[in-house]
């Protein structure tokens, strides 16, 4: 038998134990590996006439897991203390994640309404948390939602009534085309009204707008959605399928 040289032993155990480490590592970062998430989608708010302010924020999970659980941990800003409020599911969105709302209502008014907030997440008997990076949410419009539209400032849309619809969106491409599709008649015709850019905000999202005139006699006809084109991608804002309406605003 051919003898091994005490060196070269060596080096066939040590690359030996290369090989046997390298193992171990690929399979610890696949038995940690994360696969589950939690995302602010988007939130909106309105105030009611009796002087209560509702935010609804939706949230975004994995659509694997079982056993799902979505609560918003918040504070708010005239009160004390922290607290929980369990959110409910929506519906399942194309890519196969869940949308989550969960509603907050304080009484006080708009102005009252400066909260900090995080999403807690449980599934398959874990928990996760997104707080926005360690800042917290507060009164951000769109999370990772491609667009959202902002609720207008009127109580009631008439017809002759004058308005601004605002959307936000992810500053996808530079180029981009942004309208708004409206219809007086339950969607039998339409009209395709474009967009302006109005703003950045700070955390690079933008604000597009446009002047609308309202005409039609019945406002309970009139619905509208906004259409938003980048890199050959298409995204509707269309109140997650229900569309907007003369109703959808910030005081109703």
């Amino acid at each position: 038998m051919k003898k091994i040289s005490m060196k070269r032993a060596l080096t066939l155990v040590m690359a030996l134990c290369m090989i046997i480490s390298a193992f171990a590592a690929f399979g610890c970062v696949n038995a940690s590996a994360d696969s589950h998430f939690v995302n602010m989608y988007f939130a909106e708010t309105y105030s009611s006439t009796h002087g209560a302010s509702t935010r609804h924020i939706y949230v975004q999970t994995d659509g694997n897991a079982s056993n799902q659980q979505v609560t918003v941990h918040y504070y708010s800003a005239n009160g004390n203390a922290w607290y929980d409020d369990e959110g409910e599911y929506v519906k399942t969105l194309s890519d196969g994640s869940k949308l989550w709302k969960v509603s907050i209502i304080q009484y006080g008014g708009l102005n009252e309404y400066d909260y900090n907030y995080a999403i807690k997440y449980v599934a398959d008997g874990h928990t996760y948390w997104n707080n926005n990076n360690g800042k917290n949410f507060k009164r951000e419009d769109l999370g990772v939602a491609p667009i959202t539209v902002q609720r207008g400032f009127y109580r009631f849309w008439n017809a002759g009534s004058h308005d601004t619809i605002t959307a936000v969106l992810q500053n996808y491409a530079y180029h981009k085309n942004v309208f708004v599709r409206v219809t007086n008649d339950g969607w039998k015709s339409y009209t395709d009204i474009p967009m302006s850019y109005s703003e950045t905000n700070d955390d690079g999202t933008e604000n597009w707008t446009v002047d609308f005139s309202r005409t039609a006699e019945n406002a309970e006809d009139f619905e509208y959605c906004v259409c938003y084109q980048a890199n050959g991608q298409t995204y509707w804002a269309n109140n997650l399928g229900e569309n907007y309406d003369s109703y959808f605003r910030i005081y109703q």
